[in-house]
């Protein structure tokens, strides 16, 4: 167990982060390229404050039309990412685990509210896996890999909370916890989690198409 331990917190972390990193750089520079290839309007018509203004405006909850009309939504929504983002960087232990490797650290949160905003990762994910088995337009558009997709965001933050709480084997959630992470690292870059990356130059791309060329609000 101890020598998995170190494999899965040594080699294999750093072919997930490795992988995590060149994958985002990789579909960076293909977005970049296939925009110049196939619409290349969208640099010409690319406007940082008309981009900026979107992106403001639909990061901030109940700013625009669409996330007043689903509030319930709109509150998981934020929630949930918020929580996604933030736990992995600010836990404690992860803070650590930084310190005792890079020397670097940061603030960090406490431990139980590290735990709520873990909850809270947890029901978002069970929230969006109600709404893709019962919401007929979002149904419509899920396919089994999505359901997988949910399972791999859930899995570091329910390990995470089981190893922590040391429940049924610390140990063994730890290791569990560890590769859930990886998994999700090297997930990103290559499944519907890269949404993450587009959605800030996709909304730009919206904010300067409606509000620099049709001198309209896109919220």
């Amino acid at each position: 167990m101890h020598g998995l331990y170190n494999f899965v917190r040594g080699p294999l972390a750093w072919v997930a982060f490795i992988l995590f990193f060149c994958g985002i750089l990789y579909r960076l520079i293909s977005m970049l390229l296939l925009a110049r290839k196939k619409d290349n309007v969208v640099f010409d018509h690319f406007s940082l404050y008309y981009g900026l203004r979107s992106i403001l405006h639909w990061i901030i909850p109940f700013a625009n039309t669409n996330s007043r009309a689903r509030p319930v939504f709109t509150v998981v929504t934020f929630a949930f990412h918020i929580c996604l983002v933030l736990t992995p960087i600010f836990l404690l232990a992860h803070v650590i685990l930084w310190d005792e490797s890079f020397n670097i650290s940061w603030w960090s949160l406490s431990d139980s509210v590290a735990d709520i905003m873990a909850i809270i990762v947890v029901i978002g994910c069970g929230y969006f896996l109600w709404r893709r088995v019962t919401q007929p337009e979002v149904k419509f558009v899920t396919f089994a890999s999505d359901y997988v997709i949910l399972a791999i965001v859930a899995a570091p933050f329910i390990t995470g909370f089981l190893a922590y709480h040391q429940w049924f084997g610390y140990k063994f959630w730890l290791i569990l916890h560890i590769l859930a992470g990886e998994v999700m690292l090297v997930a990103i870059p290559f499944t519907r989690l890269a949404h993450m990356i587009y959605s800030p130059f996709t909304r730009a791309y919206m904010g300067s198409e409606l509000g620099g060329v049709r001198h309209v609000k896109d919220w």
